[in-house]
């Protein structure tokens, strides 16, 4: 009896069939393997975005760094939906206020007021009532033992700029959000010392639209002379 040949040319087309066969459904479990880890990541990152919707007010200390490393720091309050104000310490001079329709910029030292539509910046995706995270608006999602990062964009809202937000992945608290404008700059925002459910007086949140304007117009006479 001659022993068969396991390299006979019938048995090596089979085998290179169960090969590619068994290379085929691994390439196709990958994929919906992928999907599924970032289906529950996605559904944990709407559960964060939720809680932290929720919090209705919020108030407590910040620091800033700018797109060249400047570090500045201050105040913030929080109150949904559309309101926010940062009062900057000095020597800064600066204020930020969104009464809910508008965000507001005021450099005391030099008196300008830049208004702008709240809707038209990112500011509105983390002010919301609810941070909806469906259809095309998330970028990313990346959990770590210490940080969960979901990266937000519209361009509908505010082009090609986006927000970063950073949440602790067991409290749900927000700990940080990075705004990037539309050429890459980033500016960072690191929140601490927070309470949550605090009571504001209105004129917190309040814009003074006539010094708006009036500034507004002497800035446009400066710039006509």
């Amino acid at each position: 009896m001659t022993a068969s040949n396991p390299l006979r040319p019938g048995r090596v087309r089979r085998a290179a069939a169960a090969f590619a066969i068994a290379a085929a459904a691994a390439m196709t479990a990958l994929p919906s393997t992928q999907a599924a880890a970032q289906g529950a990541a996605m559904a944990d990152a709407q559960k964060i975005a939720d809680h932290f919707a929720g919090v209705q007010t919020m108030t407590g200390e910040f620091v800033q760094f700018g797109p060249k490393g400047e570090q500045t720091g201050g105040k913030f309050f929080i109150q949904r939906p559309g309101k926010i104000r940062f009062n900057y310490e000095e020597p800064s001079g600066f204020k930020v206020i969104a009464d809910g329709e508008s965000v507001v910029i005021n450099n005391a030292k030099l008196n300008t007021w830049d208004l702008y539509p709240l809707s038209k910046t990112p500011l509105k995706l983390l002010l919301d009532n609810r941070i909806d995270l469906s259809g095309d608006k998330v970028r990313s999602v990346r959990q770590d033992d210490d940080l969960t990062t979901i990266q937000l964009q519209d361009k509908s809202i505010f082009g090609d700029s986006t927000i970063t937000m950073m949440f602790d992945p067991k409290s749900y608290e927000l700990r940080q959000w990075t705004i990037t404008d539309a050429q890459g700059k980033d500016t960072t925002v690191m929140i601490f010392n927070v309470q949550q459910g605090v009571t504001f007086d209105p004129s917190v949140f309040t814009i003074d639209y006539a010094r708006v304007t009036e500034a507004s117009q002497g800035q446009g006479a400066n710039r006509g002379k």
